[in-house]
């Protein structure tokens, strides 16, 4: 394994487990000892190589597919990405399905197609956001406002519709 490739996986390792809201102690502590925290921690660096079979009881243990480990799976950009909007997925749970169902089945589908894990909140982009105004049938800065008013966007995303409605 080259130490660039070796260096990829570690941080694609690091983030599932920093989005599960895990330190490496906590991945010791939640595995019961079966995964030390300077042995993930290495893998994390990309200091020490990891089996495939090693790989693939990881990923089972985050409760990730394989894939999602390997680098190359998702797009790197060396540019800086377009600011970002952040669900809160536990107040979206308690949102009243007639209201939010949409939101809901359109936030699980993102989930599954970025393998964003944590379950607690979800990144989406401006696209998303234009994608979900055309179902709600309302401009992206009102909905974003209903967002808001729910609880499932924070004030800050004002920001970031008035950025892209700019651009």
């Amino acid at each position: 394994m080259s130490s660039e490739y070796a260096k990829q996986l570690g941080a694609k390792l690091r983030a599932i487990r920093t989005q599960q809201g895990l330190s490496l102690h906590g991945v010791e502590e939640k595995s019961q000892g079966r995964w030390k925290a300077v042995v993930v921690g290495s893998y994390e660096r990309g200091d020490r190589a990891v089996t495939v079979q090693r790989l693939a009881e990881l990923a089972d243990f985050y409760g990730v597919p394989v894939q999602e480990l390997l680098p190359g799976t998702t797009p790197g950009g060396a540019a800086e990405p377009p600011p970002k909007l952040v669900l809160d997925l536990e107040r979206l749970a308690h949102v009243p399905a007639e209201k939010a169902g949409p939101l809901q089945r359109y936030a699980a589908t993102i989930q599954s197609q970025r393998g964003d894990y944590n379950g607690k909140v979800l990144s989406i982009r401006q696209d998303d956001l234009r994608t979900l105004a055309v179902i709600y049938d309302q401009s992206p800065s009102v909905l974003t406002e209903q967002l808001i008013s729910w609880g499932v966007l924070d004030a800050d995303a004002r920001r970031a519709v008035s950025h892209a409605e700019e651009s």
